[in-house]
């Protein structure tokens, strides 16, 4: 196992599971700046380790945020999403009172859709391949 990057291990299972998110702010407002940026990137990973998952990678811009995900097979996805969105929200206009006249209406920080793709492993063309050229029982 030692040589498989990436791989890690359950109590009954083996398994490398990786999600790109994306999140966009409410009404695409540009409001983020790299001190919010460097904040919320703390705040996520906190998140992460509470679901015992791994922020491997996070970057953002003015108005979204990228984040690669390593978690466990039992996690759901869309929960995670709401974890990371609700915590990182409720905290960055706590800490951030400059972010809070943006959203006066609304007081929501994130818009209510996200972007969640699987990442890693072999390309679905290799997959596929594998999978048909297993040998079937006569």
């Amino acid at each position: 196992m030692a040589e498989l990057p990436n791989i890690r291990t359950g109590r009954h299972c083996v398994f490398a599971m990786h999600v790109h998110l994306v999140f966009v702010t409410k009404f695409r407002h540009e409001v983020f700046t790299d001190r919010h940026l460097a904040r919320m990137e703390q705040i996520m990973r906190d998140v992460c380790a509470d679901f015992e998952a791994e922020l491997v990678e996070f970057n953002g811009a003015h108005d979204h945020v990228h984040l690669l995900v390593d978690f466990p097979p039992k996690i759901a996805v869309a929960r995670l999403v709401n974890s990371l969105k609700g915590v990182s929200s409720r905290r960055l206009r706590q800490e951030f009172p400059d972010l809070v006249h943006h959203y006066y209406r609304t007081n929501k920080l994130w818009s209510g859709s996200y972007f969640a793709g699987s990442v890693g492993g072999a390309p679905l063309s290799v997959v596929k391949q594998y999978i048909e050229q297993q040998n079937r029982p006569a």
